[in-house]
């Protein structure tokens, strides 16, 4: 599905009822033990759940009969929920004194649950609960779990009673996010009798509206257009306020429109202006998958050139949607041409897979997915391989003062907190700067403004690995020089920019052993990759790049889906995106999140022996 069946009511509404959780049993004549929970709260909002876990312990050990003890234990079992470990947080609800009978306990415990695989339990803990004097938040996130669990049971039909218990109607509108689930839901799960029986057992009510709206489409896929009016002008009896009634518009407008959809996909891309050599790199890649596939239904590929311009992208969608009548659309490939293409490929709910890295993109319309190489896949890459692998914990960051090297250092934070890990030091260093001692020094704990520069330090480094999110130019400054100052023996972590043939030549052993990571690695020992390789060289005369693969694979993606008759027009290529699963990409096997992201298995790199090798 599109999006996460947990409910984004449940952090929300969760954080809310966390407040009430035993607040009988608050104890006024204790003012220490108040005010070091309160400490320890003021760092879990703040997002420092290991050191709110560290004073929250602490508490319990020194202060096991205080009256506040059970709102201890309940964090830190929440901290524990953040940070994905359930089995410990399910512990700490269980050294609660007494059941666990607060809402926000029961709704924690069953969450935990859930996450352990323990669905029965969790429902039943659920269904038996008296929600008498529980708030309408607290019953509406009772509702969202108890669908969630459901769903796991593949119960798609009591799934959707409880999505409609939690839907709040307010005049004549309902909340966007549980519509979509439900809209996912029956999207997904609901053949057309399925549809044709919520319609009729919800009818007045939304979900009976987004069932017309689903067999209305799906009629028209069947070339069925009688029905498909039928039902669309049943779906136009919804409340003016119902949020999906643009959708139903949209259909209409189909049926009244007699040109059928083209075999086609439209492709945005800068063909001219600044980014001309980006777009005709992806155009080549696009072109090489089409020789390649050959799929044996045709599928057109109609180029039109954005040269990087966000209204112009929005004028070629609304083309090519409209006047070409394409099945969807791949691109664009630069942030400002993609804001103003998704925002038309969702008015026109046309399916859109960009390669864009502007985030955000994804997460905007059902319609749109993105493939792109993100800073968060890097660092999940780099992450898992330290702490799983390697088993480190303590981590250093050095970056530059620059937005992309900002962005990766905070993402690197936050990911290593998540995972239970430790940021014992970090620097940030200027875009132009060539001696690094000053920050080197500082990350050993050491005085920088010393000035025995070769002294011996015999001190082991504070951490085990250290993250430089910087390009190959820039490493090659960096490395010998914390060997120079006496950071040696930790492992050297980098992002895609690190993947420069050049880099092991000229700094030798310095980065012996580092790992970073990329999207394509034209050495892999893959023999789809390989195959990639030869076959593009034999036809352009020199090696591909990370553009021309990803421009290969989104071709490859979309002719492969467009293959399958069963994928009749928008709604049907829409759902073949969302339910893709480990694509053989040439950018790493592929599949595509809740939110439209991509998700892939990156290539993960070392320099071994003065030489780039793969090592997943």
């Amino acid at each position: 599905m599109r999006l996460k069946i947990v409910s984004l009511f449940i952090l929300m509404f969760l954080s809310i009822a966390a407040s009430h959780v035993l607040a009988q049993q608050h104890d006024t004549s204790a003012p220490q033990a108040d005010s070091a929970i309160r400490r320890a709260l003021d760092h879990y909002h703040a997002g420092k759940l290991n050191e709110a876990a560290g004073l929250l312990r602490g508490f319990v050990v020194s202060q096991p009969d205080s009256a506040l003890i059970n709102q201890a234990y309940y964090y830190l079992a929440r901290i524990h929920r953040d940070l994905d470990d359930p089995v410990t947080a399910i512990g700490y609800l269980e050294k609660m004194a007494g059941k666990v009978n607060s809402p926000a306990g029961i709704l924690l415990q069953s969450e935990l649950l859930l996450k352990m695989g323990d669905t029965v339990r969790a429902i039943d803990q659920l269904l038996q609960s008296d929600t008498q004097n529980w708030s309408l938040q607290e019953r509406q996130e009772r509702y969202l779990t108890l669908a969630e669990g459901l769903l796991a049971l593949d119960e798609p039909h009591k799934a959707l009673y409880f999505y409609q218990q939690a839907l709040v109607v307010e005049g004549d509108e309902s909340p966007r996010d549980v519509l979509t689930r439900i809209y996912t839901l029956q999207s997904d799960r609901f053949d057309e009798a399925d549809l044709a029986e919520a319609a009729f057992m919800y009818r007045d009510k939304p979900v009976a509206y987004l069932a017309m709206l689903q067999l209305g489409w799906r009629a028209l896929a069947a070339d069925q257009k009688d029905l498909a009016q039928k039902w669309a002008s049943a779906a136009m009896a919804a409340p003016a306020g119902f949020a999906y009634r643009d959708e139903v518009l949209a259909l209409l407008s189909q049926l009244t429109d007699q040109t059928q959809l083209q075999r086609a996909i439209g492709v945005l891309l800068p063909l001219s202006g600044r980014y001309a050599a980006f777009g005709q790199r992806v155009q080549r890649g696009m072109e090489l998958a089409q020789e390649t596939f050959r799929p044996h239904i045709p599928v057109r590929f109609i180029f039109r050139d954005t040269a990087g311009d966000e209204t112009v992208a929005a004028q070629q969608v609304a083309e090519l949607a409209i006047s070409d009548r394409v099945m969807g659309i791949a691109g664009p490939l630069v942030g400002n041409a993609a804001l103003g293409a998704v925002r038309r490929a969702n008015q026109e709910h046309t399916p859109l897979l960009t390669m864009s890295q502007k985030e955000g993109l994804a997460a905007s319309s059902l319609y749109v997915f993105r493939n792109s190489l993100t800073p968060q896949l890097q660092v999940r890459t780099l992450i898992n391989y330290a702490m799983d692998v390697r088993g480190f914990s303590q981590f250093g960051i050095m970056s530059p003062q620059t937005r992309q090297g900002e962005q990766f250092a905070e993402i690197f934070r936050k990911e290593v907190t998540r995972r239970g890990g430790k940021i014992v030091a970090e620097q940030s260093y200027l875009s132009d700067q060539t001696d690094f001692r000053h920050q080197i020094r500082l990350l050993q704990g050491l005085n920088p403004n010393t000035t025995d520069e070769g002294e011996e330090n015999n001190n082991p480094p504070p951490f085990q690995a250290l993250f430089l999110p910087d390009y190959a130019d820039r490493i090659k400054l960096i490395a010998p020089q914390l060997a120079f100052y006496g950071l040696e023996g930790v492992q050297l972590l980098g992002p895609n920019g690190w993947n420069d043939a050049d880099l092991p030549r000229q700094t030798r052993e310095f980065v012996e052993g580092a790992v970073f990571t990329d999207g394509f690695f034209r050495h892999s020992d893959y023999p789809f990759v390989q195959e990639f390789v030869e076959h593009y060289f034999s036809r352009y005369g020199e090696d591909p790049t990370i553009l021309e693969a990803q421009g290969y694979d989104i071709a490859g993606i979309l002719l492969t889906l467009l293959n399958d008759s069963s994928v009749r027009n928008r709604e049907d290529l829409r759902r073949a995106l969302a339910q893709l699963q480990n694509y053989p990409g040439v950018t790493g096997a592929t599949r595509f999140d809740l939110i439209g992201e991509a998700d892939k298995v990156l290539f993960l790199l070392q320099v071994q022996k003065g030489a780039i090798v793969q090592i997943n």
